[in-house]
């Protein structure tokens, strides 16, 4: 099989997630950050036809981009062979023991009751990734003063730091500030969200174009006042 350009960008999403990957049989994909603070799934184009791990996800990705052309790739019992340069080249990359690898939980995440639901478009998206990447913000807050819902860069620490907010809707009433670290919100893929959060500490978001999912831990400080 070959995996596709979809596969791809997925799988080098989840390495800056976790070093590791435990593939599972079928086409659904899911990976945890070693704190338990992100967790992804994805549904894919391509179907794996068996569970396997791997130790290194980075290394793994390399080796598939030596070649120019795509490469097909064969599963065996203990190694996934990825065939390329035409046939010629015939690399044995060895699969791992799930337990060297931090795996996602097999149940579902089931998010408590949002108080806090949000259409985020990709350009917004990205800018706020943007901008917190060139003032060095270490947090992200969706904030609202209950007339407008802002998405601002701050350092909780410095109160003199560079910051920004952007207004991206209009509030209902509610006031509240959650809290996020800039380094796990950069690792949620660009693309336009359905956006829930819960004040129990957890928040959704779900791609709008792709079948990606990612639960994401809000720090603390975050609060929420009902209207």
């Amino acid at each position: 099989m070959k995996l596709s350009t979809n596969t791809m960008d997925v799988l080098k999403n989840y390495a800056n997630i976790n070093s590791g990957l435990f593939f599972k049989k079928g086409n659904v994909l899911r990976t945890v950050s070693s704190q338990k603070t992100i967790l992804a799934e994805a549904t894919i184009d391509d179907s794996f036809p068996q569970d396997f791990g791997i130790y290194d996800l980075n290394t793994f990705l390399s080796v598939m981009s030596l070649s120019k052309e795509t490469p097909a790739i064969e599963f065996e019992d203990k190694l996934v062979k990825i065939v390329s340069n035409k046939g010629r080249s015939k690399i044995k990359y060895r699969y791992c023991d799930p337990t060297m690898i931090k795996v996602p939980p097999e149940k579902n995440i089931v998010l408590p009751t949002p108080e806090i639901t949000l259409a985020l478009s990709e350009e917004d998206f990205t800018w706020v990734n943007r901008v917190a990447s060139v003032l060095s913000s270490p947090h992200i807050a969706i904030e609202s003063d209950g007339t407008d819902v802002c998405i601002s860069t701050l350092d909780l620490q410095n109160d003199s730091a560079h910051s920004d907010s952007l207004t991206v809707a209009t509030g209902n009433g509610d006031v509240y500030r959650i809290l996020f670290k800039t380094e796990n919100m950069s690792k949620v893929i660009t693309g336009a969200y359905d956006l829930q959060i819960s004040s129990k500490g957890l928040a959704h978001f779900k791609n709008k174009n792709r079948k990606l999912e990612y639960w994401l831990a809000t720090e603390n400080g975050s609060k929420f006042e009902g209207a």
